[in-house]
């Protein structure tokens, strides 16, 4: 496990809190793999009934930028740790929360699309700057975004990278809601022990049915988006991005 990444257990509910403040939360090849070691232990272990995804005072800041500048020293067929969490994200059978305040930028906004029930701060900055970094989408959200809030507003979030509120994010429909700042923890629990509380095999097989009529095209889309994100990362273009956002003082 990662010491950026703390366990938390409230009863029925399983927390993985993002725990990297003086980096936003930035998240790194060992965060990635503690996130998924820990949605594959809760996925067989009998007394969780639901995961919820939280950070501090920021969700994430996204991938490090660091570990994307690294990148040309492996190998081009090594799957990405990012991507290894994202297909664990979505293949978790449980009901999964996200708790959302700060900043939720690349994959902290992509993979809120496989959460089943998303609390957004009000004034929380959700973003999605891929091609602001010489890449592309990833986690499904080529597919993904667009059922969700519409393709005029998918297109222009995912090509532009600009920046958009948890206020807009919940009246589009990517987020369940949003509320206070101060109040997102609580809501995210108050949800997570609504839905502890019922039934697990019928919340298994509920969720089972909701995904099932696009789970092969999200799995051609999440297989597409992975090659062509290994290729862009490893181009000059976005070698030269990488190397600019470093640059940059802290």
């Amino acid at each position: 496990m990662s010491e950026h990444v703390l366990i938390e257990r409230g009863g029925a509910v399983l927390t993985i809190r993002l725990h990297r403040p003086e980096k936003k939360n930035a998240l790194t090849r060992a965060m990635y793999r503690a996130m998924a070691e820990a949605l594959e232990a809760a996925a067989g272990e009998e007394a969780v009934r639901a995961v919820g995804l939280a950070g501090g005072a920021d969700f994430t800041a996204g991938n490090d930028i660091a570990d994307f500048a690294d990148a040309t020293a492996r190998s081009p067929e090594e799957p990405g740790a990012g991507f290894l969490f994202l297909e664990a994200l979505a293949a978790f059978p449980k009901p999964v929360l996200a708790a959302v305040r700060g900043h939720a930028v690349g994959i902290g906004t992509t993979l809120l699309l496989h959460c089943d029930v998303v609390v957004v701060a009000e004034t929380a900055r959700l973003m999605t700057p891929f091609t602001r970094l010489a890449l592309v989408p990833e986690g499904g959200s080529s597919l993904l975004l667009a059922q969700r809030v519409g393709p005029a507003r998918a297109s222009w979030w995912l090509l532009s990278g600009e920046p958009f509120s948890g206020r807009a994010a919940a009246e589009a429909g990517l987020a369940t809601c949003a509320v206070d700042d101060a109040e997102v923890e609580a809501e995210a629990a108050r949800r997570a022990a609504t839905l502890a509380a019922l039934p697990p095999g019928a919340l298994r097989d509920s969720k089972r049915l909701i995904r099932a009529p696009q789970a092969a095209a999200l799995q051609a889309a999440m297989a597409a988006e992975r090659a062509c994100f290994g290729e862009r990362l490893r181009s000059p273009e976005a070698q030269a991005a990488f190397a600019a956002f470093l640059k940059r003082p802290a």
